[in-house]
């Protein structure tokens, strides 16, 4: 293969935009460092813009690494002539050889540039793992939001989320609703247990700290006396997702706990010893649980900043959490703004934590102008509750603000890259077919019976198509 330098004007993404995405469809678009890939460029019924028995000049370009007019040492632009084949279509090999995005660049004979097909190329490390998006904090009419928790998750999939919890205020079983409503029903969205963890006062004491319980097996709100176990009660399978939990404490008991509690914490001077004690108590539970313990929301204004700064530079310290909500519900700038400033100041300390993004939904209808205004995107090996929990823990995954058209993504540079390329050239694929898959399980949610019926025939028809959609596009 060539690999000199034919000195062409630079185009950029923005500057060259064609109906390429419309009239070709290209695959893998993300691929493996170091190994010999197939691309194929396949034309889907618009005007040719190869023609056979011709040739072309095709620049591989890395975009991390100059032009070669600029950086002729540095760049690594490789060039090549190609044909297609009798049907017009592309069948090109080539080994990418370090990660990132690549842009394959085709030229006519008179130089003019005919298109660009853009692909990733990703290191060892991230092969085999699949990019899944979800939300990990959003509520039902179970506590105060506005759906019931199965045509939230309806609603959600409908958008494109791979995984979500119902995370209601004080209770758990909202989850476990929703996971059951659609434990036989023919879907690859994957509904985890949650909730939002906001025990009693003990003692007179009040903690408002919010803390989210992502995956946990069982209820950390059930564990004191509380709304889960007063609407739901204390049977063991409305509080845990196998029937397996500690046994609840009653009122006093919850007080003799957390006073041992408080006397014992070691905090520093000036931070409220109760809820320190009971943040800590709550974190350790939900791992105890297998879950995710999140830290959410502590520049969200009520009245004042919910978490006093003081405090949530102490709960950083501790390290007392396993995830921290970079982003969540709010729309206006202090809250997510504030909370990615003190992220990325945090790891400059050498505080490094997990992160997520969320919601923090109390309805699910777009009308709603916050319903979708954050996500998570783990890369995972499968969307599976276990596995989401350890690819965050593991940090894989990075928050996506949403608020705007134009999204903002918070996390490791590395994996922001990748996840922005996957925002554009991947997800748009994957939505068109969550969204049919969510309003048949909102179909079979809230129709009538023959509507139920065709809802669960049709789903069981098209079930597969995003994992068969991640098998063409990933060349794992």
């Amino acid at each position: 293969m060539r690999t000199e330098y034919l000195p062409r004007v630079c185009v950029c993404r923005g500057a060259f935009q064609t109906d390429f995405t419309l009239d070709y469809d290209w695959f893998p678009r993300v691929v493996a460092a170091g190994k010999e890939t197939v691309i194929h460029i396949r034309q889907l019924g618009g005007s040719p813009r190869f023609l056979p028995d011709t040739d072309y000049t095709l620049i591989w370009c890395p975009t991390t690494q100059g032009k070669p007019v600029d950086y002729p040492v540095m760049s690594g632009y490789e060039t090549e002539t190609v044909r297609t084949d009798g049907e017009g279509n592309f069948h090109l090999r080539h080994t990418f050889s370090s990660e990132q995005e690549y842009y394959l660049r085709f030229y006519s004979s008179e130089d003019r540039l005919l298109d660009q097909f853009p692909v990733y190329c990703v290191a060892e490390d991230l092969v085999g793992l699949y990019p899944f998006i979800g939300d990990t904090h959003l509520h039902s009419c179970r506590s105060d939001g506005m759906q019931m928790p199965a045509v939230v998750a309806a609603n959600y999939r409908k958008i494109g989320y791979d995984f979500l919890t119902i995370t209601d205020h004080h209770r758990y079983y909202p989850s476990l609703e929703a996971l059951r409503f659609y434990k036989d029903v023919p879907t690859e969205l994957c509904i985890v247990p949650g909730e939002e963890v906001q025990l009693p006062d003990a003692n007179g004491l009040h903690n408002d700290v919010h803390i989210i319980n992502f995956g946990g097996l069982y209820s950390v709100n059930a564990l004191a006396e509380g709304p889960n176990r007063s609407e739901a009660g204390d049977d063991k399978m409305m509080r845990s997702l196998n029937g397996d939990a500690p046994d609840s404490m009653m009122q006093a008991e919850y007080d003799a706990l957390m006073q041992k509690l408080t006397d014992e914490i070691d905090c520093p001077d000036g931070i409220d010893r109760f809820p320190a004690a009971n943040c800590k108590w709550v974190f350790d539970e939900i791992r105890k649980a297998d879950g995710l313990g999140i830290f959410v929301h502590p520049y969200w204004i009520s009245d004042v900043y919910h978490v006093p700064e003081r405090f949530t530079d102490y709960v950083v310290d501790s390290g007392m959490f396993d995830a921290f909500e970079v982003l969540g519900g709010e729309r206006y700038y202090e809250q997510n703004g504030f909370q990615t400033i003190r992220y990325y100041e945090d790891k400059a300390k050498g505080h490094v934590y997990p992160i997520v993004g969320a919601t923090d939904s109390h309805s699910s209808y777009p009308s709603n102008d916050g319903a979708y205004v954050a996500a998570t995107i783990v890369f995972a090996e499968k969307n599976e509750r276990k596995t989401l929990i350890s690819a965050i823990k593991n940090f894989h995954s990075v928050a996506v603000d949403k608020i705007s058209r134009e999204f903002r993504m918070v996390g490791d540079l590395r994996l922001v890259k990748y996840a922005t390329f996957l925002y554009q050239y991947y997800f748009p694929m994957h939505d068109e077919l969550c969204f049919e898959e969510g309003r048949l399980l909102k179909q079979y949610a809230t129709g009538l019976p023959g509507e139920r019926d065709e809802a669960l025939r049709t789903l069981s028809c098209i079930c597969g198509r995003v994992g068969k959609l991640k098998d063409k596009y990933f060349d794992f």
